[in-house]
């Protein structure tokens, strides 16, 4: 039986295909109001994360301004990298491990950090692989795109995988399915995904909202402007190359058929330097003059502010221009910044990354022998407070008296401020004493 043709269509619907989304830097097509429309979060943005993040590589590598940017967020998150405060012994224990800590030995874990912190930047997201060794753990970043973006699967009583992560029925993230890969693999593999158990990965990404499964690019509201702003840029050397092309016209203006003969039959002359010609009266020369378009800074300028805007970042950190700067504008600018930051590193680097390597570190450490009280008060070694790298100031001697009046004051410790230097208190008063430096009276000790 022949069905009519509207319960046909409705029979036949399907979904929309999900590479069509809301994220305009995963889109090809132009930009429109009537597209001002976004759907669930954690389907735009798994839909959409693959396509942002190679686009947003593709900028990271490619375009100035977006490398810089990249660079200033990495800096500003991580510095030289951001330190545990805690237990002396368990602080110990864990600068001795952070030495050693990459799997690979390229770096150590300052270094993981800012590597950790670049991913989540340019892919949105970065996954780290706990191994555990007889010298305790090691860690190794996986690539995002391992991490089997094409496998989502319901699994039954109420499991799942969503982009390659593996759900239990309560929500909570059982394993992680990670493409096997070899350095030389240059197209993506079709082997079968390796099951990594979720205790032995860490997933840091900075989430939109909830629901959100998989990182997106930081990129992501910049893409498209970044594109037509290289484009923008590329039209203007053109025009700047076509202006230089200084060209002349022979016009016969009485059509008498002479111009040709002033260099002897030659029709296309070319201009030399020095050169002296004399024209009859019936020949004239006109040049060409490109156009050019006026108040270019000021529009440049604007497209680098919506950059910015874009990145969250202040303006002389994507073009590095501080021509109308000056000391309270900058510090008024950096404020707003700096609290962006804290909020990424107290809200997604402490909790996915910094906290759960801390409790690896000292729980292995403990099983070693090398905590011998961590039995008897487990809290005390397994209690640290994060402090990342103060911030570089513009005028280092008011920071520092700053300091001194916050430590004689009773509102930080010298713990904190010099831990916030990168540096353990512990070593730094050897050092001291190991120099013949005596503190004045009345310093505190923490």
């Amino acid at each position: 039986m022949r069905l009519p043709a509207a319960l046909s269509r409705l029979l036949g619907r399907t979904a929309p295909p999900l590479h069509v989304r809301r994220f305009d830097g995963a889109t090809g097509g132009r930009r429109g109001w009537g597209a001002g429309t976004f759907g669930r979060l954690g389907t735009e943005t798994a839909a959409a994360g693959p396509t942002l993040r190679t686009r947003a590589r593709y900028l990271a590598a490619n375009n100035p301004w977006c490398s810089t940017a990249i660079a200033n967020w990495t800096g500003a998150l991580i510095g030289a990298g951001i330190e545990p405060t805690g237990e002396p012994e368990a602080v110990a224990v864990y600068n001795l491990w952070a030495d050693q800590a990459d799997a690979d030995g390229r770096t150590d874990f300052r270094g993981l950090q800012a590597q950790i912190a670049q991913s989540m930047v340019i892919d949105g997201e970065s996954f780290v692989q706990v191994i555990d060794t007889p010298e305790g753990p090691r860690l190794r970043q996986i690539p995002a795109e391992l991490v089997d973006e094409s496998l989502t699967v319901d699994r039954g009583d109420g499991r799942f995988i969503v982009s390659g992560i593996e759900f239990n029925a309560d929500g909570t993230r059982a394993a992680y399915h990670v493409l096997p890969a070899r350095p030389t693999d240059v197209f993506a593999t079709s082997a079968t995904p390796v099951r990594i158990p979720a205790r032995e990965i860490l997933h840091v990404f900075r989430p939109l909202g909830p629901g959100q499964v998989r990182g997106v690019s930081w990129l992501a509201p910049v893409i498209l402007p970044a594109g037509e702003f290289d484009q923008l840029c590329d039209a203007l050397l053109m025009g700047a190359k076509v202006a230089a092309m200084h060209a002349g016209f022979v016009v016969d203006v009485n059509g008498l058929g002479t111009a040709s003969d002033l260099w002897d039959g030659e029709s296309q002359p070319s201009i030399e330097p020095g050169t002296m010609v004399r024209l009859p009266g019936n020949t004239d020369v006109k040049f060409n003059s490109p156009g050019q378009i006026n108040e270019i800074g000021a529009f440049l300028r604007l497209n680098l502010q919506q950059l910015a805007a874009g990145l969250g970042l202040p303006e002389h950190l994507l073009s590095g221009d501080l021509t109308n700067a000056n000391y309270s504008s900058l510090r008024a600018g950096l404020l707003p910044f700096r609290q962006r930051v804290e909020q990424i590193q107290y809200h997604s680097l402490v909790p996915q990354l910094l906290g759960p390597i801390w409790r690896e570190v000292i729980g292995w450490a403990a099983a070693a022998g090398d905590l011998p009280e961590f039995e008897s008060d487990p809290r005390r070694f397994l209690q640290v407070e994060w402090l990342p790298p103060a911030f570089l100031q513009v005028d280092p001697a008011k920071a520092v008296q700053a300091d001194v009046l916050e430590l004689q004051h009773g509102l930080t410790s010298r713990r904190k401020l010099v831990a916030a230097r990168g540096w353990s208190l512990a070593d730094l008063d050897a050092e001291l004493a190991a120099e013949g430096w005596q503190k004045p009276k009345g310093a505190a000790n923490e």
